[in-house]
């Protein structure tokens, strides 16, 4: 072999060594590294084994979150109305009838009226009217007192409620109060007669006399996927409808194109063995294929729940 051909496998040979030499080392480096990263936990791991920027996302807590809902002021209207119930119906001058044991256990400070011979009878009815809340747990109520022959007493009575809304006590004797003002009417938006014995009056009309009357099937004049809670029995024997109006100008005339939504008041009669009622229906309708269908019953039949968006 000449010696230049033994000089170059000579050098050969030392960069064979060097390289494996080098692999070695490196190995060796990234066990350590390994090792290193196993000692100091699984965020360090994780770095190690991936090279480059990492980004570490906080693992969710196991500790339930704290939920905190606002207090709801409990209303104690009907506590008030328990209340001056059983007052007006006690006497000081016999304090162990039920009524007086009522009125006493809700509220032991409160005195007792002192009835005349001949005073006016206990009310009919006593009703809360108004509630008005003061400050924190500080209420005032207002109670309508009915009494025989039509006449109206208005009663005010402090109640104060705890924070929880679980516990009420009267803080005072009643008063007698002025009754609530009259508010102003709204003027009706129904603006709009519909004819008498035209499509949509006669849809109403027949519509009512079977949800009413039982006069045939409600279902015959709904629109798909409307369902009016029914009432069950029905109460009257009959229903006349007295006048019908609209808010919308197309109610007048003749069905108009599909999908044309209108709104309706319905005052009518309905009769049974105690004689004749005076009643109002607001509905909502739309046209279909030539006809009228109720699309929403509103405000005066509860419980109707509406196919479609409401005009």
């Amino acid at each position: 072999m000449s010696p230049g051909k033994q000089v170059s496998q000579s050098e050969a040979v030392t960069i064979a060594g060097a390289r494996l030499k080098g692999m070695r080392r490196r190995v060796r480096l990234s066990r350590l590294a390994l090792l290193t990263a196993i000692a100091a936990g699984p965020l360090a791991l994780g770095v190690s084994v991936w090279p480059g920027p990492a980004t570490v996302a906080a693992a969710p807590s196991t500790k339930p979150a704290t939920v905190r809902t606002a207090a709801v002021a409990a209303d104690p209207a009907g506590y008030a109305q328990v209340f001056v119930s059983a007052w007006l119906r006690s006497s000081v001058d016999d304090t162990t009838t039920a009524q007086a044991r009522l009125a006493q256990s809700m509220a032991p400070d409160v005195e007792l009226p002192d009835l005349a011979a001949g005073a006016q009878g206990a009310p009919e009815s006593v009703t809360a009217v108004r509630s008005a809340q003061h400050g924190a747990g500080v209420w005032s109520v207002t109670l309508a007192a009915q009494y025989p022959g039509g006449s109206v007493r208005y009663y005010a009575v402090p109640v104060v409620v705890d924070g929880a809304g679980a516990s009420f006590a009267v803080a005072g004797q009643p008063g007698v109060v002025a009754g609530p003002g009259r508010a102003t009417t709204p003027k009706s938006p129904y603006a709009v007669t519909v004819p008498p014995g035209s499509a949509l009056s006669s849809t109403v009309e027949e519509f009512l006399a079977a949800y009413l009357a039982g006069a045939g099937e409600v279902d015959r004049y709904l629109a798909p996927g409307v369902k009016p809670s029914l009432v069950s029995p029905v109460p009257y024997s009959g229903v006349t409808v007295r006048q019908v109006s609209a808010v919308d100008e197309s109610a007048a005339g003749r069905v108009p194109a599909d999908g044309t939504r209108v709104r309706v008041r319905a005052e009518v009669e309905a009769a049974d063995a105690s004689g004749r009622w005076p009643l109002a229906y607001e509905l909502s309708l739309a046209a279909r294929a030539g006809r009228w269908e109720i699309t929403a019953t509103r405000a005066r039949i509860d419980g109707a729940r509406d196919g479609g968006a409401r005009p």
